[in-house]
């Protein structure tokens, strides 16, 4: 077994936990990751060492605290959490007062939400908590990511789930599948309503970083008729979020590389530069 299969092995029992069943034995992660009892033994052991698992009473496990470490160092650091709450912010105001704002990122053919800002005497909360990984085909907030993906990985999701891009209403076939989401994708913006929480209506675009999609924001709204004016206005507003911080993230990687050490200047720190 190669480093790189063990590695996926290994961190692949942390996906056996859930909300529904938090706490597992050894011997039931060694039956739901379809291992050995003695492999599962020594790869639980590196878990709780490095705190991605602790013991939970008797013969159980539950996630470990490193998670929380990690997490808070993401909310900290993550480059598009740093570029996209001020945005979500002034996206607020500007066009969800009542309502909420939803920073997401796509995640192993999910969409997870990141972060969440609420407004108004009695904020709205979002079906998009931060966190809970959603479907691709659900929603605006996914939907504009999906519609970005590159075809050579749409037609593997496509294939792996038609009956659900069918009941999302992108299609029952390759040809009307790719034709829906090319549309939103021109559009660079997608609208949709009770698709994930009844009474909710999303308007999302893509942020992308480097050209290619990483996320989206979205406006969250409680159901209402939007006249054509007011919808056309929400959606420009959407849109120029998710451009101000695509353009923020590729301004931060210009940044970061323009700062690397060229050639024949500087090999190491300190080190002065050779001269000919």
């Amino acid at each position: 077994m190669g480093q790189a299969s063990s590695a996926r092995r290994l961190l692949g029992l942390l996906d056996l936990f859930s909300p529904q069943k938090p706490v597992w034995t050894v011997e039931g992660m060694a039956r739901g990751a379809k291992l050995s009892v003695s492999t599962t033994y020594r790869y639980v052991r590196d878990l709780t060492a490095v705190g991605l698992l602790a013991p939970a009473g008797a013969p159980g496990y539950v996630l470990g605290p490193a998670i929380i470490e990690y997490d808070r160092q993401i909310r900290q650091s993550d480059p598009l959490l740093m570029k996209a709450v001020p945005v979500s912010r002034w996206l607020l105001q500007q066009a969800a007062p009542n309502g909420a704002v939803v920073i997401s990122r796509w995640y192993r053919d999910k969409v997870m939400c990141l972060h969440q800002e609420s407004g108004g005497a009695h904020p709205l909360a979002a079906s998009y908590e931060r966190g809970l990984p959603m479907s691709l085909f659900r929603g605006a907030t996914s939907k504009i990511i999906l519609a970005n993906l590159p075809d050579r990985l749409l037609r593997r999701l496509f294939d792996d789930r038609r009956r659900e891009a069918l009941a999302a209403g992108l299609g029952g076939d390759w040809t009307q599948f790719r034709r829906s989401l090319r549309a939103l994708r021109d559009a660079g913006v997608c609208q949709t309503a009770s698709e994930v929480a009844a009474g909710r209506i999303g308007i999302s675009a893509p942020i992308f970083s480097d050209g290619k999609v990483l996320g989206s924001i979205s406006i969250v709204l409680a159901k209402r008729t939007l006249t054509a004016p007011v919808s056309a206005r929400l959606r420009a507003l959407v849109i120029a979020a998710g451009a101000e911080v695509s353009a923020a993230l590729d301004s931060a990687t210009a940044s970061q590389t323009s700062k690397k050490p060229s050639k024949g200047k500087k090999g190491r720190a300190g080190a002065a530069a050779p001269t000919c």
